[in-house]
Order: C-alpha cells, then sequence, then structure tokens
C-alpha cells in the first residue's frame, strides 16, 4: 500500500495550472480538517442539565455578542421556585384540590343542622358547595380522579349529602359528580350501585320539583345502566322503563329527550328485554306522544317503536291495533317531514315502521291480531 502523499514535497515549478489549482485546495483541506480536530479535542462538553441550558443561552444570543452571566436576583429566584412548585405538584396537587372539595361539603352539612338565624351566612355557604361540586365534576373527567374521588369517599358524600340538599342547585351538581365518575367506569359505577345510588337517582329523575335535578338525575342513571349489566338489572329492578315513560310525558323538553333517547339505546342494546316493555303498555303511551305537537324528541320515539317491532309478534300485533291508527299517523307525518333535510333521519323512521307494520302484511293477518 502506498503511504500518504507528502504535498509539501512538490515543486510548483513542475505542476501544470490545473495541477496547482488541486494542490492548493487539498491543502486548504488538510488545514481544515486539523483545526477541526483540534477543535473537538478542546471543546468541553456540559456535564449536566445546568452546562445545557447555559450552552442554549449562549447559542440563542449568539447573534448580539456573549451574553455575561449575571447574578439572579432574589425576585427572580422566588419566581422560579414558585414556576417550579407549580409544575411538581401534578396529580398529588388534584387529589388536595378534591379533598378540599370535600371538607367545603362536609362543613354545608353541618350548617344545614343549624340554618336558623343565620340565612346571610348560608347563603354564603351553598355557593361555595356548588362551586365545590363543579370543581369536582371537572376534576373527575381524569378517570384516576374519578377513582381516587370514590376511594376518599367523596362519592358516597355526593350520595348522602348531594343528593337530599334542599337547594336543587346543589342536588343537580351532586348527580353531575357522579354521573362524571361513572361514566366508562365499571368499577365506580358498581361501588355507586351498591350503595344505592341508582332507586334514589330514579326518584329525583321522577318527581323532583326543579327542573335541572330531574336531567342530571337522569343522565347519572344513563351512565350506571348503559353497557352495564349490573346496573340494568337494579334498572329494572326499581322499574326504569316506567319512569323513562314518565320522563317522556313531561312537560320538560330536556327530560323529554333524554328519556327517548335512553329507551331507544336500552331497546337496541337490551332487545331481549322488549316484551317486558311491551307489557306495560309502551306501544300505546308511545303512539300516544307522537300524537303530541312536533318535537325534535319524536325521532327517537318512533327508533323506539322499530325496535319494538322488529322480531317481536307482540309489539307488531299492539301497532297494528286499529285502535291506535298508527298507519294514518305515519302517512301523515311522512308528508309533514318530506323535503326537510333536518328530519330525514326520523323521516327514515316512518317509512322503516310503515313498511315493518303495514306494507307487508298479508290479507290473512287480519286475524291474528283479533
Amino acid at each position: 500500500m502506498c503511504g500518504p502523499v507528502n504535498l509539501g514535497y512538490y515543486n510548483k515549478n513542475q505542476l501544470s495550472d490545473s495541477d496547482s489549482r488541486h494542490l492548493e485546495k487539498s491543502r486548504r483541506y488538510l488545514r481544515h480538517t486539523r483545526i477541526m480536530a483540534e477543535d473537538q479535542r478542546n471543546r468541553r462538553h456540559p456535564p449536566n442539565l445546568q452546562g445545557v441550558l447555559r450552552l442554549a443561552v449562549e447559542a440563542g444570543s449568539a447573534a448580539d455578542g456573549p451574553a455575561p452571566l449575571e447574578p439572579m436576583s432574589e425576585e427572580r429566584k422566588e419566581w422560579l421556585r414558585g414556576a417550579l412548585a407549580e409544575v411538581a405538584k401534578g396529580q398529588v396537587s388534584e387529589v388536595e384540590q378534591m379533598k378540599e372539595c370535600m371538607r367545603i361539603l362536609l362543613r354545608d352539612g353541618g350548617c344545614e343542622r343549624g340554618r336558623e338565624g343565620e340565612e346571610d351566612g348560608v347563603d354564603e355557604e351553598e355557593g361555595e358547595t356548588e362551586q365545590a361540586l363543579e370543581f369536582l365534576s371537572e376534576l373527575c373527567e381524569n378517570l384516576d380522579n374519578a377513582r381516587d374521588l370514590m376511594t376518599l369517599g367523596g362519592l358516597d358524600m355526593c350520595m348522602s349529602q348531594g343528593l337530599n340538599h334542599p337547594q336543587g342547585s346543589v342536588r343537580w351538581r351532586a348527580a353531575q359528580v357522579i354521573a362524571s365518575c361513572a361514566q366508562n367506569m365499571p368499577e365506580v359505577q358498581c361501588h355507586l350501585i351498591g350503595q344505592g345510588a341508582l332507586p334514589k337517582l330514579l326518584q329525583l329523575t321522577d318527581s323532583d320539583p326543579h327542573p335541572t335535578v330531574r336531567v342530571k338525575s337522569l343522565y347519572a342513571v344513563s351512565c350506571l345502566v348503559r353497557e352495564q349489566e349490573v346496573g340494568l338489572r337494579a334498572f329494572l329492578s326499581h322499574d326504569g322503563f316506567s319512569v323513562l315513560m314518565r320522563g317522556m310525558q313531561s312537560d320538560n323538553e330536556k327530560l323529554r329527550t333524554k328519556s327517548a333517547f335512553l329507551l331507544l339505546n336500552l331497546l337496541t342494546a337490551h332487545p331481549v328485554h322488549k316484551d317486558t316493555v311491551i307489557s306495560m303498555g309502551m306501544v300505546q303511551q308511545l303512539v300516544a306522544i307522537l300524537r303530541t305537537p312536533h318535537s325534535h324528541f319524536h325521532e327517537h320515539v318512533l327508533g323506539a317503536l322499530c325496535c319494538l317491532v322488529e322480531e317481536s309478534p307482540l309489539g307488531l300485533r299492539d301497532c297494528r291495533s286499529p285502535t291506535y291508527g298508527l298507519e294514518d299517523l305515519l302517512n301523515q307525518r311522512a308528508n309533514e317531514l318530506q323535503g326537510k333535510e333536518e328530519c330525514q333521519e326520523e323521516l327514515e323512521y316512518c317509512k322503516r315502521l310503515h313498511s315493518s307494520c303495514f306494507r307487508a302484511r298479508q290479507p290473512d293477518e287480519s286475524t291474528m291480531d283479533r
């Protein structure tokens, strides 16, 4: 193998102009390589994070020249310590915040017994209680926080004090916390069901004088029974379908809508319970609801009727009963919905129900309905 060429011993007079140019380029390249190697050997790499940060600051201000390092003022140090402490709080801080909310709820429970003659103080206390419940609801959208609140006893406090509070604004916020914690959390759902939350929530849905309490309580019921077999059994044992029926007949628009939607959801997910619902006279009640002034929640009512007639001779028999006049009602409703883009799903339910009950009906089936 040939050794390295010493470019320094070439006689420039012996080289052509082209060779001379190549020789000079080669020398410049070697000098540049040597300088970089020496710089790499002399460079001190930062030994820790502080050094990295200092290097970054110096690099960022290189265009303006090197910035002299100055001692940090006490004010700056205090601000930095506070910022780092705030960042470091994390999940532990949220647990402490939930504990503080629970202390507020407990204090409100103590005020309940000594209310007479302290109206001003009680009003302020109740406002604080509402804020605490709203904050808990927000925190418990995090599943870990929902589990922690259950472990701390906060859910039991919401049931025992919040749902029974004399102020409707506190009752509905307590129901909201329960719903936030129960949603998509089987562990929390089973705990609440075991503690008897469902019958209390159904009772509030059915008869609470505060309209928002009824809506939020039904929302909590929904979070406990949808895709939860234990919750559905408890719902059935406490006549939950009757509560939904009465909810659809109420003058509370939101309650009507949510009741119809939950009925449709449960019938779709658990068709085995269709005969139970039909035996309650649900078809007659749903048809009666469709005869009320048109509302957007009628879409869910028609969807529930479609579920009740699918693979159910009892549902078909009731829907075909001349007493209810469902065929004429469906024809009339379909005509009203034609051309309304926002009502297309409801129109599809109309057509589907009409087809299932009347269009495919054989002439000799009339005797089966008697």
